[in-house]
């Protein structure tokens, strides 16, 4: 136990949930099955800019996930990029939310070139919605494809397979080799029996 407790202080990287809000209502988020799903508010707070300068000091690799919030929402967002740059520190951004301007974007791009964005469009971008409740996914695909005029990584876009998207695989594969973007597909497992409408065929299942 001892060990344990010694190795999770002495990691180089975390993943951290940077604030509480997300404009999604994605069916299997954390958010939505034990909070909205059963009428409650979703709790929390926005970090604030002094302990994310101590997570700055102390980890060399931040990853901003998104189990509760999408880190697009934080209000600070873009300064903790920069400092990230300033201090060298490595960033991995998932993002699935789409209503920041794409002025916004750029602007965060510009703040950190070497951050690792990770795009969650589930499916090709006009039916990525399907899952991503009140997600542009077409907006989203496009803020992506910026993306590599100011990154110094490429894109990745991430591709959660579902019964609705299972069949275009290959062709987001082929849309993603010709845009110069890198592609993840992701094979879930969170599915709630045979008559989840969701539920892809058994080959796409883990």
């Amino acid at each position: 136990m001892k060990d344990n407790v010694k190795n999770f202080f002495n990691r180089s990287c975390v993943n951290l949930d940077s604030t509480y809000v997300c404009a999604l209502a994605c069916p299997k988020c954390q958010r939505q099955i034990y909070f909205r799903d059963k009428g409650k508010k979703v709790t929390g707070t926005h970090l604030s800019t002094g302990d994310f300068e101590k997570l700055v000091e102390y980890f060399g690799r931040i990853d901003f996930e998104g189990q509760y919030s999408d880190p697009v929402h934080h209000p600070k967002f873009i300064e903790f990029l920069k400092k990230c740059y300033e201090k060298s520190v490595e960033v991995e951004i998932h993002n699935a939310s789409s209503t920041k301007s794409y002025k916004w974007y750029r602007e965060a791009f510009q703040a950190n070139p070497d951050a690792e964005w990770v795009f969650a469009i589930d499916g090709l971008p006009e039916e990525s919605h399907k899952y991503r409740k009140n997600q542009d996914g077409e907006k989203l695909f496009n803020v992506m494809l910026d993306a590599r005029n100011y990154l110094n990584y490429k894109p990745i876009w991430q591709y959660i397979v579902f019964n609705y998207n299972e069949n275009h695989i290959d062709i987001a594969k082929e849309i993603a080799k010709e845009n110069e973007i890198d592609f993840l597909v992701i094979y879930s497992r969170k599915w709630q029996g045979e008559n989840d409408p969701l539920l892809p065929s058994k080959k796409f299942r883990v």
